[in-house]
């Protein structure tokens, strides 16, 4: 699996969000942008994921960086997800795991001796100009708003 890199260009896509709106990669050309990966919506470690970047949304806030969650889920069940666990940021549906291939996170996994396709948790920081400035692989659910944090140089402290 050809996983994008730091310098690689985003690749454009436009998925619907949680309301069924589609939100295109190109609307945030000249913004930073985490666009995070994750398995499934509502399940423990998505749940801790996605609540610590919530949390933590007024330190991304003051970086300028925008966030993006995408998982293989359906829109209905990210309305759900969202609603359920006050979110605040647009969760995307990659139903056909078009997006996923393109960013090289969809893949073989295993789990309990059993072999399956799925979303491989992984996180990309965009620059202003849609390249890839960070790529976080190496991270539990419960921290990986703090390594993204470091990784800007926000403590706690702002």
């Amino acid at each position: 699996m050809n996983t994008l890199k730091i310098g690689d260009l985003v690749p454009q896509f436009s998925l619907p969000d949680q309301d069924g709106e589609q939100v295109s990669s190109s609307d945030f050309i000249g913004q930073r942008l985490l666009i995070y990966f994750y398995p499934k919506s509502m399940t423990p470690g998505c749940t801790l994921q996605a609540c610590g970047l919530r949390d933590n949304m007024d330190k991304f806030q003051k970086a300028k960086v925008e966030i993006l969650g995408i998982s293989t889920d359906k829109p209905e069940k990210l309305y759900r997800f969202v609603e359920q666990e006050l979110l605040n940021f647009n969760l995307l549906s990659d139903t056909n795991h078009e997006v996923c291939k393109k960013f090289g996170v969809w893949g073989e996994k295993s789990l309990m001796g059993k072999t399956y396709m799925g979303v491989y948790r992984m996180s990309f920081l965009i620059d202003e100009n849609g390249r890839v400035e960070q790529v976080f692989n190496n991270f539990q659910p419960s921290n990986h708003h703090n390594i993204i944090l470091d990784y800007l140089c926000i403590t706690d402290k702002i």
